[in-house]
């Protein structure tokens, strides 16, 4: 027989066709989810833990992606779904055949073909009918997230969005909400459960069809085994692990601090510089002194901790409220709401007029009646000392002694330099807070005050001028610290001697400790 060669108009259409094709698969629109799926804001500490999470906007719990997916959750997935999914383009043949003459032989549909590239397809459209020109869609959709995106990316947009039961939707949502840890951290039992659950996730709970649920996750386990992954003692503990209860309830060990960076971070996952053991602690801690001051009627309580070494912020306990959650602000965050500064700003006066040589720490400052044109600052205890040394003077926070101080060395210059210091709230002319500045005349907020006084003790310990870092990767503008190095020290030193509240018995349990430099905003 005489071969036919193919006509050159024949080849001709044949490249346009593909062609075509070539140009459908880069330039036709893709889903608009892809780019607008709304996610959970979540807030992890410095190793990567969460502390607190909000809800994505449409109501579900559903986590950023993971760029990477760990190894045994991948590959328990791809032995369970789509075990050729590295070879095939987005369409498997093979599993179209294979599931088209298991229906006809079963007279219905039993098997499907759809690889998890067919799969992502199908969850960028929120879950159209099953119909054969919706199959045929989804495949060529397929194909095209294959022409835009590489293999991981789309197991990682496939486990980002897989329904795992009730409004639970992605792997992290899942493993968190389930396991209580990140993807990582799974087991080969949790991991398993994982692989299998989006393919009936209305089996994980309540408790209906768990033992069926059980059985698919102990069947791909054995799989797993018997393609070499996990070893017989390990296939033995994974099968005798249960199937986790009801979801559990997201950690919330930093929920006011989710509520100020959610406004500007929604939908993102922010790493933070926060320690979760420490602040678990301080959280125990403020909670229960927090008890004691709530009878006697302080309902309010926050906590900040940083880091004076590299002046990363360690704790963020915005609000620890006791009494009525609404009458007392419960939902506020404290820690970055102005108010009065009280007596917190003396030291820092202090350190300035040190610096510039208008105090020594022994200087003698009169303490007696004072009036500037109708205004009489007094002291806590309505007493006066007559001359006290300087230093002695902010340990007891005399009142007539700051005032005195503050007039010589300039409320403008004071004013500008708290400013410079890294103090947000100012934002009256310096006349207008008048020497009532140094004794809470102005507002400040707990964030930025505790960052001032962490420069201040790394500008005493000789450490170069860093911002306050709350964000991993992120610092205030750090700008020289207008306190030196020995002016710094000497106001430390003068702090060390305040007299610590409460019986004599209490504060010399400290003795054997560090020392510590201290100031009460006002009163004990």
């Amino acid at each position: 027989m005489k071969r036919c060669k193919p006509s050159r108009r024949g080849l001709i259409a044949s490249g346009l066709g593909l062609l075509l094709i070539m140009a459908a698969l880069q330039w036709l629109p893709l889903p608009a989810r892809l780019d607008h799926t709304p996610y959970a804001t979540m807030v992890l500490d410095r190793q990567g833990r969460l502390l607190s999470a909000r809800i994505a906007s449409d109501q579900q719990w559903r986590f950023a992606p993971l760029r990477q997916l760990p190894d045994k959750y991948r590959k328990a997935l791809l032995s369970f779904e789509d075990r050729r999914f590295y070879w095939h383009p987005g369409v498997d043949p093979l599993a179209i055949a294979r599931a088209a003459w298991s229906n006809l032989r079963a007279g219905r549909v039993v098997s499907g073909g759809s690889t998890l590239t067919m799969q992502l397809a199908r969850l960028l459209r929120d879950d159209p009918p099953r119909t054969l020109s919706e199959k045929t869609y989804e495949a060529l959709l397929a194909l095209q997230l294959e022409w835009h995106f590489s293999k991981p990316t789309i197991l990682a947009e496939y486990a980002g969005r897989a329904p795992f039961g009730g409004n639970i939707v992605g792997l992290r949502a899942a493993s968190w909400r389930y396991f209580g840890r990140e993807p990582a951290a799974l087991s080969w039992a949790e991991a398993a459960l994982l692989a299998v659950l989006p393919n009936a996730p209305a089996l994980i709970h309540p408790g209906r069809n768990r033992s069926w649920l059980k059985r698919k996750r102990d069947r791909l386990l054995h799989q797993l085994h018997d393609q070499g992954e996990l070893g017989q003692r390990d296939l033995q503990l994974a099968l005798l692990e249960p199937l986790p209860a009801a979801p559990r309830p997201l950690p919330q060990l930093a929920p006011r601090l989710l509520n100020r960076l959610a406004s500007d971070h929604t939908g993102e996952v922010l790493q933070t510089t926060l320690d979760a053991d420490l602040q678990q602690r301080v959280r125990q801690l403020a909670d229960r002194h927090g008890r004691r001051l709530g009878h006697e009627g302080v309902h309010n309580l926050a906590v900040l901790v940083i880091d004076h070494r590299d002046l990363a912020t360690r704790v963020w306990v915005g609000n620890d409220t006791h009494g009525d959650p609404v009458e007392y602000g419960a939902a506020v965050d404290i820690a970055s709401a102005p108010r009065s500064t009280g007596s917190v700003l003396k030291p820092l006066l202090y350190g300035l007029m040190l610096d510039d040589g208008l105090i020594l720490p022994d200087t003698l400052v009169p303490d007696l009646p004072t009036n500037y044109g109708g205004y009489s600052p007094e002291n806590y205890d309505h007493q006066y000392r007559g001359a006290v040394p300087a230093h002695q003077a902010l340990s007891e926070s005399l009142n007539i002694p700051a005032v005195r101080m503050l007039r010589r060395y300039g409320v403008g210059r004071f004013h500008h330099q708290l400013r410079a210091m890294g103090m947000t709230t100012l934002f009256r002319p310096a006349n207008d807070y008048g020497l009532t500045l140094i004794l809470g005349g102005a507002e400040g907020t707990l964030a930025d005050l505790t960052g001032i006084y962490a420069r201040l003790f790394a500008r005493a310990a000789g450490q170069p001028d860093l911002g306050v870092s709350l964000l991993q990767g992120q610092r205030t503008q750090p700008v020289p610290f207008p306190v030196s190095a020995g002016a710094a020290w000497l106001t430390l030193d003068a702090l060390r001697d305040v007299a610590r509240p409460g019986i004599s018995r209490q504060w010399r349990l400290f003795s054997s400790s560090q020392p510590i430099a201290w100031k009460t905003g006002t009163s004990y």
